[in-house]
């Protein structure tokens, strides 16, 4: 079974459930605590293209950063989305899960399971 790379924050419980779920299956893990080393736009516009219909779910639109910031995270284009979140990372929707080409959003956490 391939590695599943989680971008993860261990404040969310979310996150903790979708880690939980894929460490209950034996399932190798790579954490990437996106808040301590966040992604860069590249590897943001690639993660967006691998959500491919769901990226339009990657930025958290409740938080008050994005209000302060006054932008509408669902109107943006997938490279203003990800230099938004290079900027901003904790608008970064967690946790997210990646798996060869696809990637999935852990809301509800049980979805990182579509990946095994």
């Amino acid at each position: 079974m391939a590695t599943i790379t989680l971008y993860h924050n261990p404040r969310c419980s979310k996150s903790r459930a979708a880690l939980e779920l894929l460490t209950q299956r034996d399932v190798q893990v790579q954490v990437v605590k996106y808040l301590e080393t966040p992604p860069d736009e590249s590897e943001l516009a690639d993660l967006i293209r691998r959500l491919g219909d769901e990226a339009s779910n990657i930025v958290r639109t409740g938080e008050r950063e994005i209000r302060e910031l006054g932008v509408d995270g669902a109107e943006l284009s997938p490279a203003d989305t990800a230099r938004l979140l290079a900027r901003h990372p904790r608008l970064l929707q967690r946790p997210i899960a990646i798996s060869g080409t696809r990637a999935v959003i852990g809301r509800p956490p049980e979805r990182v399971l579509e990946l095994l």
